[in-house]
């Protein structure tokens, strides 16, 4: 079996669970690997220096040795300060390390994905928490980002059915892998019902009016299920009701939560 030895790549730790005494199991996302598994042995360790800095949203660069389907940790360092969420938000950056947790599969190289996370985490540590629009947006341009990575992406400017354009003022229901429809054309119980200038919006990025965020949501929560599976997502669970939210940094993951849910 051939060895692999990465040097120094960008990458965002996704999940961490204990293994043995003092080391973990790694998650990590990168873009020239996507997602890969490591064995950090001794991060766990109380005086390890790479503890404080294997927590998620922390910008790293990480080298490994990889010889079948776990990597072993060879070296980390800090990519810049990590990256500070409001414990009103943090829910949400839970939420994407989950999503591509569950659907990217092990060493798939993941450029342009990996930038939209980068890019994403970073605007959602910049929006207020009082600013739910502007991080529903980023979350469901995230999402469709994703969609498309994994070669599930959405056609939202043309009818599946003519070819024609979508319009604004019609009704359609979207169908999985095969597109928009006009509402008439099926099934009451067929797809997911969503507003023509809705479908528009979500194309633009924009989703500035309240309908068109609403069905985005249910239509990308419908589509992602798809390809999640019943098991539920755990990020979820992080949205119940906790203490008035405060900027807390993201190495304490088990910092107070709010009731505020994007997605």
């Amino acid at each position: 079996m051939t060895n692999k030895r990465v040097q120094l790549q960008p990458a965002y730790v996704l999940h961490q669970r204990a293994y043995r005494d003092t080391s973990a199991l790694l998650e990590i996302f990168t873009p020239e690997h996507g997602r890969v598994g490591v064995v950090g042995r001794g991060v766990r360790a109380p005086k390890s220096r790479r503890r404080a800095l294997l927590q998620p949203f922390q910008p790293l660069l990480i080298s490994w040795n990889q010889r079948g389907e776990l990597g072993s940790l060879a070296g980390v360092e800090a990519q810049g300060q990590a990256l500070r969420i409001t414990s009103a938000f943090i829910a949400s950056g839970f939420y994407l390390n989950e999503l591509l947790m569950r659907l990217l599969v092990r060493d798939d190289a993941q450029m342009e994905l990996f930038g939209m996370y980068d890019a994403t985490l970073r605007a959602i540590a910049l929006v207020l928490p009082e600013d739910e629009v502007a991080l529903e947006i980023l979350l469901r341009r995230f999402e469709l980002q994703l969609l498309k990575a994994l070669g599930y992406g959405l056609v939202l400017d043309r009818d599946a059915a003519s070819g024609g354009h979508i319009e604004p003022d019609a009704a359609y229901r979207y169908v999985p892998e095969r597109g928009a429809v006009l509402a008439t054309e099926l099934n009451r119980d067929d797809g997911i019902p969503i507003a023509g200038s809705s479908l528009l919006s979500l194309a633009r990025g924009e989703l500035m009016d309240r309908q068109a965020r609403s069905d985005a949501k249910r239509l990308l929560r419908g589509v992602l299920a798809r390809y999640l599976g019943p098991r539920p997502l755990q990020s979820r669970q992080l949205l119940r009701p906790r203490a008035t939210p405060s900027t807390t940094n993201v190495r304490e993951p088990g910092a107070q939560q709010s009731t505020r849910s994007s997605k």
